[in-house]
């Protein structure tokens, strides 16, 4: 089996490779340890981390891996793994790919890597799409845009935002990769979940349950609706901050604080009163943005990064000791809450609207 395929299992000829061996993924379950185990891995670090781990050395292992993992994600049937592991995957094929770019040692070969921009495009039909690259730009059907961009939060993506001309978008190749990405992401959610024969999922329960566990612990579907700041993970508090500072936040930033306050119970018009104070705020597009986030306008309804991704951001500030065991900014704020004494859980919002009510009188 290819080095290719074991870092790209999303590939047709991927899939094709599995098949032309026939492969038994029955046996391979039962009887191929390593498989499952980086499996587990895939689908872990994916909650954990947003992506799918360091590779296994073993070609045969790292690509075997890919279909055992979709095998567990669909065990555990929940939406919101779904989502999290078709993204930690595309993420993964978007560095391996970067990487594959930055790499022009004399060495490189088809062999090696095997994947380019024209592999991409003829991967998913796009070749009569896309034009260019002329002076760095690329220009793509505005029909072809519109479903790759639909996923993607940031202002910039709207269509009424972009200099459409003559039913064409130009993206420069940045913008181009991101769109592919999307696309890889919406292959590899497709289907999923499915269901799994009994013969498969007996012998994969225990790695179910490892998953079952570790999305628990993250609690990422946990009903809350208590708005504590003083409770608030240090990064959420930062952003919090300086939101109410008026200071201008960027968008990996907003999508952060937006998502999580969203997930600790709070709706559109009170996270869109937040912004006001930006001397930049415009309703129309901050309500769009929240509520694309919370699901009402969208296909999912988005989690707050992981503490990980927060690192990356350069958002992850004020470390304390929880967050030294914490991997995700909704576990440590419902440890947080657990942990509060009766009197520490008055609901901001409460506050808010005391104070309200007194100006009235």
């Amino acid at each position: 089996m290819q080095r290719l395929h074991a870092r790209y299992p999303f590939l047709e000829a991927a899939r094709e490779t599995v098949a032309t061996e026939a492969v038994d993924l029955a046996a391979v379950v039962e009887r191929e340890e390593a498989v499952v185990d980086r499996a587990a891995q895939r689908v872990i670090t994916a909650i954990e981390d947003g992506d799918t781990g360091e590779p296994h050395r073993d070609h045969r292992v790292e690509l075997l891996s890919y279909p055992v993992a979709r095998v567990l994600v669909s065990m555990v049937e929940e939406r919101v793994l779904v989502r999290k592991y078709a993204r930690a995957e595309a993420a993964t094929a978007y560095d391996r790919f970067l990487e594959d770019r930055a790499d022009t040692t004399e060495l490189k070969s088809v062999e090696s890597t095997g994947l380019d921009l024209e592999a991409l495009f003829a991967e998913f039909d796009l070749r009569e799409s896309i034009r260019g690259p002329v002076d760095g730009e690329y220009r793509i059907d505005v029909g072809t845009y519109l479903p790759l961009a639909a996923d993607l939060w940031d202002d910039e993506w709207r269509l009424v935002n972009q200099p459409l001309d003559r039913g064409e978008v130009p993206v420069d190749e940045g913008e181009l990769l991101a769109l592919l990405r999307e696309a890889i992401r919406e292959r590899i959610e497709d289907g999923l979940p499915f269901d799994v024969p009994e013969s498969i999922a007996t012998d994969l329960e225990d790695e179910a349950e490892d998953v079952r566990e570790v999305l628990a612990d993250l609690d990422l579907t946990r009903e809350i609706d208590t708005v504590v700041p003083d409770l608030f993970p240090p990064c959420m508090k930062a952003l919090l901050d300086q939101i109410q500072k008026g200071e201008h936040l960027p968008h990996h930033s907003r999508f952060a604080i937006t998502a999580f306050l969203a997930s600790i119970g709070m709706n559109t018009d009170e996270i869109v009163d937040l912004y006001r104070v930006n001397s930049s705020f415009g309703e129309e597009m901050t309500r769009y943005q929240t509520d694309h986030i919370r699901g009402d306008t969208s296909p999912t309804e988005y989690s707050p990064p992981s503490c990980a991704t927060m690192q990356s951001y350069g958002d992850c500030v004020n470390k304390d000791d929880l967050c030294e065991r914490i991997p995700h900014p909704m576990a440590y704020y419902e440890e947080r809450i657990d942990d509060a004494e009766d009197e520490e859980l008055e609901d901001w919002r409460e506050g808010e609207a005391d104070e309200a009510e007194s100006a009235g009188d």
